[in-house]
């Protein structure tokens, strides 16, 4: 069996996300036809991540196992001509057979991009928010995030999902033009947990949640600390960007900066 590792970005808007699902177009549907095709025969296909509806990615870590043998540029070009415009493998290396790109992940980073006026081009990659926000506050409730937390609050629990304690490792937050840019790394992710970190940041941007009321939130395992409904401030998918899959503890995301930039006037 040949093994390969695949880093693919996408655009998810079109897809039901990237897991297989019956009756639903989704990213790895796409690939494994593409693959299938390509390769004449059954094909292996495990995501690092579960991006949901909606959501795109910048460096998606794919392992394709397939026994028929092809060159690496056989399997770069014949994948991205079968592929629709809006998947893309951007690189294509050999894998050792017991590679796991869920597994061996030692972080994973997510981007969420915060558009603060409205724009003609980059609409399917922000969320645009139409109240003015006050970001150096919501820089501040960051602050809380790194380090181990229960983010319970945060998440909607998949049937059988496991603890809902996160090891957060980094997290950024900046401006670049009119964009408001979140980069949240940790070793690994609950169901809309960024989605609902976000919403909730831009509710203490608009200054309906303190930043002090934020911290309670994550920090409070009390099921009474907060009458705030984070499920309701869930952010959009349109924002959200699986940015990177890291493999070596000492591999750093590089500098943050925005996937699609809106240029500030």
């Amino acid at each position: 069996m040949a093994n390969w590792k695949l880093t693919v970005e996408y655009d998810g808007t079109r897809y039901y996300g990237w897991q297989e699902q019956k009756n639903s177009r989704t990213v790895a549907g796409e690939l494994r036809a593409a693959a299938e095709g390509l390769l004449s025969g059954p094909v292996e296909i495990n995501g690092a991540g579960r991006t949901d509806a909606g959501v795109h990615a910048l460096g998606q870590v794919v392992r394709l196992r397939t026994g028929s043998p092809r060159k690496r540029t056989e399997i770069l070009h014949g994948l991205n001509d079968r592929l629709p415009p809006d998947i893309n493998v951007v690189k294509v290396e050999e894998a050792h057979p017991a590679f796991d790109p869920r597994r061996d992940t030692v972080a994973r980073y997510y981007l969420y991009q915060i558009s603060t006026r409205r724009t003609a081009f980059a609409k399917r990659f922000v969320w645009w928010v139409k109240d003015r926000l006050d970001a150096p506050a919501m820089k501040r409730a960051t602050q809380s995030l790194p380090g181990r937390h229960d983010f319970w609050r945060f998440c909607d629990k998949r049937t059988g999902e496991g603890s809902t304690i996160v090891v957060v490792n980094d997290v950024e937050f900046s401006r670049d033009g009119d964009l408001l840019l979140v980069r949240i790394g940790a070793s690994h992710f609950l169901w809309k947990m960024v989605r609902r970190v976000v919403g909730a940041l831009v509710e203490v941007g608009r200054g309906s949640l303190t930043v002090e009321e934020f911290d309670g939130l994550v920090d409070s395992p009390g099921k009474a600390a907060s009458s705030f409904d984070i499920a309701a401030h869930t952010a959009p998918p349109s924002g959200l960007f699986l940015e990177r899959v890291v493999y070596d503890e000492n591999e750093k995301p590089g500098p943050l900066a925005a996937a699609f930039p809106v240029r500030r006037f």
